[in-house]
Formats: C-alpha cells, structure tokens, sequence
C-alpha cells in the first residue's frame, strides 16, 4: 500500500512469455499490493508463466483486442479493490521502476490520472522509436491538445496510473476494443475534468517489445483524430457521442462480469 491506498498494476498481455518475467521482477513490491493480468488468447505461455509467477491471472478464450483486454484487466482491479491502477505493459518497453512515482503522484491527491510521457526529455528517438510514429507522435498531440484545450507532451503512451473514483466514472464500456481505447480513455477523463499529470519515462523499442504496423497506426491515428471531433462537438454542444455519455451499462463496474 501506499498512503493507505490498494496499489494494483495490471497487464493486458498478448504472447509475452519473453518478456514478462523481466517486467514483473521490477515492479516495486514494496509498494504494490496485487499484480493482474489478463492473456488475450495468446499462442505461447504467458498465462502459465504468469501463474507461476503467482500473478492473478485472467483468460479469455478468444483474443478481444487490446482495448476490450483492457476492459478486463481494469474490471477485475475495481473488483479487487484496487484504488490505484496502473497500467504496465508486460513486453518490458516501459520501465516497471515509475510505479512507485506514478502512484505516488494519485495518492499524494493532486492528480486523478498520470501518463508516463516518453516525450518529455529528449531520449524517444535515442530509445529506438521510430522516425515515422515519433513526427506521427508529435502530430496528433499538437492537433489533440488544440482539440480539448490540454498542454500534454503526448497522449499516446500505454503506461498510465488511473484513481479508482476515475476508473468507476468513466464510460469505459462505450470506447473501442481496439488500440484507439487508450486515447478514448484519456479523452474520457480529460471530459470529465479529471486531473491529468505526466512524467518523464525512458523509451525502450526492441525486437520483443510489441508495436503496430504502419497500417495498423493509421487506423490509430484516424481514430484519435475522430475522437478530437467528436470531443469538440460534444463540449460545444453541437453534437452526442456515447464516448462522453454516462449511463448504466457504460462503466465497468455497471453489472460488467469478471472472469475469476
């Protein structure tokens, strides 16, 4: 625990045998209370793994997604009583070490949602990422943070801390099961004037650590720019998008079932 708060890290995992044991050593366990990860129907042996490793470890039978994989990590969490979340991809491309810094910054009470940032700093391209997603990167920030009236470095990074009070208001159950989830989320809790910080986080790309293809990315960056719209329309009145509207069945903890 941290300030008398559950801190749980969840992994929304895809065949990540190699890398996960290496995650999962780092992650300060001094701090953190649980681990959960949730296997979308992987073909190698990451849910064993995971078990051994005495994570608590959820399947689904058939792959839903990145985002609906998310739906059920973050899903078990409130059901375990988590009242920090942080999300950690178990492919070792972000360092397990900022867990403690991230919870820190929601338990401290001045942010409801923190966003490890592989901007700030100068260490993106000297990481690895590639020249294409880093100008895309920048791109879709500039034009996302002209959209929603926000200063973030990014809004793209897959490493983020979320309050339990953030996870149980946003309409999580209306955003998309594909990899646009992650920007659907934070525009979710940038709507519902959540309290958004950052910080610095290393970049690491190597030949395990998972990445979408060029074509794959374009479809990311189409949807962000849809949810930019529809952002603005909403806030302005001029429009109604489910991704901004609360009601029952919306939010995970609205009857969602939990796998065991």
């Amino acid at each position: 625990m941290l300030h008398g708060k559950k801190i749980t890290v969840i992994m929304p995992a895809f065949n990540a045998e190699r890398t996960l044991q290496k995650t999962f050593d780092e992650i300060p366990k001094d701090i953190v209370d649980e681990v959960i990860l949730t296997d979308d129907a992987s073909s190698d042996e990451t849910a064993a793994l995971a078990r051994r490793l005495g994570i608590h470890t959820i399947q689904h039978d058939n792959n839903r997604g990145y985002g609906g994989n998310q739906k059920t990590c973050y899903a078990a969490a409130l059901a375990r009583g988590a009242d920090v979340v942080i999300m950690l991809h178990p492919d070792y491309q972000y360092t397990p070490r900022l867990v403690t810094a991230m919870a820190s910054m929601i338990t401290s009470g001045e942010y409801d949602v923190v966003l490890a940032s592989r901007i700030l700093g100068v260490g993106a391209l000297k990481g690895g990422m590639p020249v294409y997603k880093y100008l895309a990167n920048r791109c879709l920030t500039l034009v996302q943070n002209w959209m929603v009236g926000q200063k973030l470095s990014e809004y793209h990074s897959g490493y983020r801390a979320w309050s339990r009070e953030v996870l149980k208001k946003l309409p999580l159950m209306t955003c998309s099961d594909d990899f646009v989830f992650d920007n659907q989320m934070l525009a979710q809790a940038i709507y519902f004037d959540f309290r958004v910080g950052e910080i610095s986080c290393p970049t690491r790309y190597f030949e395990e650590a998972s990445s979408i293809n060029l074509s794959r990315s374009i479809t990311y960056g189409l949807g962000v720019l849809r949810t930019c719209v529809d952002f603005r329309l909403q806030r302005f009145g001029l429009s109604r998008s489910g991704l901004f509207e609360q009601g029952a069945g919306r939010c995970l903890v609205d009857g969602r079932p939990v796998a065991a």
